[in-house]
C-alpha cells in the first residue's frame, strides 16, 4: 500500500519514522508509544507534547489526542476543562503547567503556548532590530489575538485545529503547523493570557505565576543565550526598554482576575498540590462514561440507515469460509479480501451520481452515470480496519487514505483515540470508514465523531464493515441516522466480554497471525446488557 504522505494532516506528536513504528507496533498486536524530540528554537518546544511522569518512571501522560467526549446517544458530552496560566516572561508558566499536569495524572491533555500566537516579522528592518533586541515583543499588538480565541473556542468545542509554529532564530512562524485535535484539559500559558476578556471567559481556571524580578531576568538569560542563540547584551537591552516596563504596564495588573496566585513558580510544591486538588475535583463532576449495550429490544426492526450485501450463494458460501474455525490464514486472507471487494461495491453504490453521456467508438452515444461528489476518501480504523484499505484501492481508482487508533482503556473499558491522520481536504468529501468487525460500536462511533470534528458531513459517510453485531448496529444508527451503514453480516448477539456471537473470532489475529490459536472456546451465548 502506498500513501501520498502530501497531502495527509499529520498531527506534530509524531515523526514521519514514529508514525510507521506506530503503525507496525499496532498491525503485530502489541502496540508501544514514542517519545517525541523537543525543539528548542520553536514555539512548540516548551510545549512538550510527551511529558514522563517523575514519581513513576514507566508512566507517560501524553497531552494530544483524547477519551471519549460523546454520550451513547452521540451527542456532546463535557467540554474540557481550560486552564489559563499568566505570569511575567520566565516566570516559571511552563513549568507549573507541567507539574500540574504531572500531578493531576491524566492523559489527554493539551499544553498550548502563547509564544506560538506572535504574528512574526516581516520587514528587514524589523529584523534586524529583534537581532539586537530592539523589536518591541512584549505588547499586545505582538500577538495574533483572533486567532488564539477561535483556537481556544474550537479546541473547547472539540474541534480540530491548526495551531501555528513561531521559529525565534528567524522572528516568523513556520510553514507548518501543529494540529491539535481535543482533550480533557487544555492548559494554556502566556505572558499575557489575561490580557483580553474574551479570553478569560474561555478559562475555567486562572492562575498567575509570580516570581521575583531578579529570578525571572537571570532565567530569561540563561534561556535567550542558550536555546534562542542571542547576545547577553542584545538580551539586557530588549529587558530594560520592553519587557520590564509591559510587565508593569499589561501583566502585573491582570493578577486580579486570578483565581489562584502561585508565588515563585514552578518550585511551590503547597500551591501546586492545591491547584491539583482543585482540577482533580473538577474532573470528578464531569467523569461520565459512554455506555456500550450489548443487547436490543426483542422485535426491534433494523434501521433505515442499514444496508445488508445481497445474500447470494457466493456471498454465503466466502462467509461460511471465514467463520470457520479451521480455514488456513492464507485462506481466511484471500476469502476476507474477496468478500470485501463484494461489499466495497455494493457500498459504492450509495454515493450520490448524476446523468453523464459518452460516446461509444461505435460513434454512438451512451447515458450513463458518474460520480457526482467532490472528492472520495478511505479511512480505517486500526488495526482490522486496515486489512480493507488493500480491497477499496483495487475497486476505486486515486483514492486518498486515512487511519485513525483507537483502543479500549483496560481500566475502564472506554474507547480513547490515540493516533489520526487524515487527508487533506477532507471535510468537502464523501468517506467510506472501514472495520472489518464491529460489536457494540462504540469505537465506530468514536471514529465517526472524529470525522465530524473534522467539518466531514454525517450524510456523507459510509461505514462499511464485513461483520457486525446487531446492538452495535443500532446503536450507531441512534447517534448518527445519517450515516450509512454497509455490512456483509449482522450477527444477533453480543458475549459478556464484547466478542460477537456467533462471530468470526478475533479478524486483526486471525489476518495478521499475531494470534491464530485463540478459539475463544470459553464464550458462552447469553444476552447481556451493561445498563
Amino acid at each position: 500500500m502506498t500513501i501520498d504522505r502530501e497531502i495527509l494532516i499529520r498531527p506534530r506528536l509524531h515523526s514521519k519514522e514514529q508514525e510507521e513504528e506506530i503503525l507496525t507496533s499496532v498491525r503485530s498486536g502489541k502496540p508501544n508509544r514514542v517519545r517525541n524530540v523537543r525543539r528548542r528554537h520553536l514555539s512548540t518546544g516548551d510545549s512538550e507534547p510527551i511529558i514522563r511522569n517523575r514519581s513513576d518512571s514507566t508512566k507517560t501522560i501524553y497531552t494530544a489526542g483524547r477519551p471519549p467526549w460523546y454520550k451513547s446517544d452521540g451527542a456532546d458530552g463535557p467540554s474540557p476543562l481550560v486552564i489559563g496560566i499568566c505570569g511575567g516572561s520566565a516566570s516559571g508558566k511552563t513549568s507549573v503547567a507541567k507539574n500540574v499536569i504531572e500531578g493531576i495524572d491524566v492523559p489527554w491533555v493539551v499544553l498550548l503556548a502563547m509564544d506560538s500566537f506572535y504574528k512574526g516579522i516581516t520587514t528587514e528592518k524589523d529584523k534586524a532590530l529583534a537581532k539586537t533586541g530592539d523589536y518591541n515583543f512584549d505588547h499586545p499588538d505582538a500577538f495574533d489575538w483572533e486567532a488564539m480565541i477561535e483556537i481556544i473556542s474550537k479546541l473547547k468545542e472539540g474541534k480540530n485545529v491548526e495551531v501555528p509554529i513561531y521559529d525565534f532564530n528567524t522572528h516568523s512562524r513556520c510553514a507548518e503547523t501543529k494540529t491539535v485535535y481535543g482533550a480533557t484539559i487544555i492548559i494554556f500559558e502566556g505572558i499575557m493570557t489575561f490580557h483580553l476578556e474574551k479570553l478569560r471567559e474561555l478559562m475555567d481556571l486562572k492562575i498567575f505565576v509570580d516570581t521575583e524580578s531578579d529570578i525571572r531576568l537571570a532565567r530569561r538569560l540563561m534561556r535567550d543565550i542558550s536555546q534562542r542563540g542571542r547576545q547577553i547584551n542584545d538580551v539586557l537591552n530588549q529587558y530594560n526598554r520592553f519587557v520590564k516596563p509591559a510587565y508593569e504596564k499589561y501583566i502585573a495588573p491582570t493578577i486580579s482576575h486570578a483565581d489562584i496566585v502561585v508565588p515563585k513558580g514552578g518550585s511551590n510544591r503547597v500551591a501546586i498540590d492545591l491547584i491539583v486538588k482543585h482540577i482533580r475535583r473538577e474532573l470528578d463532576n464531569r467523569k461520565y462514561r459512554v455506555v456500550r449495550k450489548t443487547s436490543i429490544p426483542r422485535n426491534c426492526s433494523d434501521p433505515a440507515s442499514l444496508h445488508l450485501l445481497p445474500q447470494t450463494r457466493q456471498s454465503m458460501g466466502i462467509q461460511t469460509i471465514i467463520r470457520d474455525r479451521n480455514t488456513p490464514r492464507n485462506e481466511f486472507i484471500f476469502y476476507s479480501e474477496r468478500l470485501m471487494r463484494l461489499v466495497f461495491e455494493y457500498a459504492l453504490g450509495f454515493l450520490p451520481h448524476e446523468a453523464h453521456t459518452v460516446n461509444t467508438p461505435q460513434g454512438l452515444q451512451y447515458d450513463g452515470v458518474r460520480f457526482s461528489g467532490n472528492g472520495l476518501c478511505g479511512v480505517s480504523i486500526l488495526r482490522a480496519g486496515e486489512t480493507m484499505e488493500k480491497a477499496l484501492m483495487k475497486v476505486t481508482k486515486d483514492i486518498r487514505l486515512g487511519k485513525i487508533l483507537i483502543q479500549n482503556n483496560p481500566d475502564t473499558k472506554n474507547p480513547e483515540l490515540y493516533f489520526l491522520r487524515l487527508p487533506r481536504g477532507i471535510a468537502d468529501d464523501h468517506c467510506v470508514l472501514m472495520d472489518a468487525s464491529i460489536a457494540t460500536g462504540a469505537a465506530a462511533m468514536m471514529a465517526i465523531r472524529v470525522l465530524l470534528d473534522h467539518d466531514v458531513r454525517e450524510e456523507n459517510i459510509l461505514l462499511v464493515s464485513l461483520l457486525m453485531a446487531a446492538p452495535g448496529v443500532h446503536a450507531i444508527a441512534y447517534a448518527y441516522p445519517k450515516v450509512k451503514i454497509i455490512t456483509a453480516a449482522v450477527d444477533k448477539t453480543v458475549s459478556k466480554d464484547f466478542h460477537i456471537l456467533p462471530g468470526l473470532g478475533n479478524f486483526g489475529d486471525r489476518y495478521f497471525g499475531t494470534d491464530a490459536n485463540d478459539l475463544m472456546t470459553d464464550i458462552k451465548e447469553e444476552p447481556f446488557s451493561s445498563d
